[in-house]
């Protein structure tokens, strides 16, 4: 899938831009360093006649509030959609691409269509949409913290599950990131099929042919 080149940043601080639109989808995703899971990706509409206070960037929320957060967008929001790549996906296509696929399944699985989309970070998927890259947009379009508080936590959901299918990896705990905990428990207990094997130190690891068969 090839990516198509934001517009300029510019267009981005134009207030006139948002103000044209009437129905505008914020889109975000979760999950692109972890070692293990899907890439997630969620868009939202959001109703500007009942407007959901504390929205922002869901790294900067407790999971408590985000969880909170999670379930008012779900009851308040015009539309919203979750969609994600799988492991086998990232590993075939590379991260980005994979991201930009989750992204777009997440923005066609919408059941209303927007008149303009915007993407948090600076890459968006190509598609024959209104669509803009913002910056750091997921705190500072409502719409895209919405998207980034039901991808974050529809991803540390899932991993919570694998959590209780593999409790020796600590995917409760670290949500599948390359931290010590992690790096120790694969090196100990081998590769799992949710794990990312293009990934360092994954690929590394799975070089050298040393690890535990499961």
């Amino acid at each position: 899938m090839s990516l198509k080149k934001p517009q300029a940043p510019d267009l981005f601080n134009d207030q006139m831009l948002i103000e044209s639109a009437d129905l505008i989808a914020g889109v975000d995703e979760a999950g692109r360093g972890p070692l293990a899971g899907p890439v997630v990706a969620a868009a939202v509409i959001l109703d500007p006649d009942n407007p959901i206070e504390g929205l922002r960037d869901s790294k900067k929320l407790t999971a408590a509030k985000r969880e909170k957060l999670a379930t008012e967008i779900k009851q308040k929001a015009l539309s919203w959609s979750i969609a994600h790549a799988t492991v086998e996906e990232i590993d075939e296509l590379n991260i980005l691409e994979a991201t930009m696929l989750a992204m777009k399944r997440a923005i066609v699985g919408l059941s209303l269509e927007p008149n303009l989309i915007l993407v948090d970070g600076n890459r968006i998927p190509k598609m024959n949409r209104r669509i803009n890259a913002v910056v750091k947009g997921d705190d500072k379009i409502a719409a895209i913290s919405a998207a980034s508080i039901l991808a974050k936590t529809t991803r540390d959901g899932w991993m919570v599950e694998l959590d209780a299918r593999y409790p020796e990896y600590g995917f409760a705990k670290h949500k599948g990131y390359g931290v010590k905990q992690h790096i120790e428990a694969i090196r100990r207990y081998g590769v799992l099929p949710v794990h990312r094997k293009s990934f360092s130190p994954v690929k590394e690891m799975l070089a050298k042919d040393d690890l535990p068969s499961l």
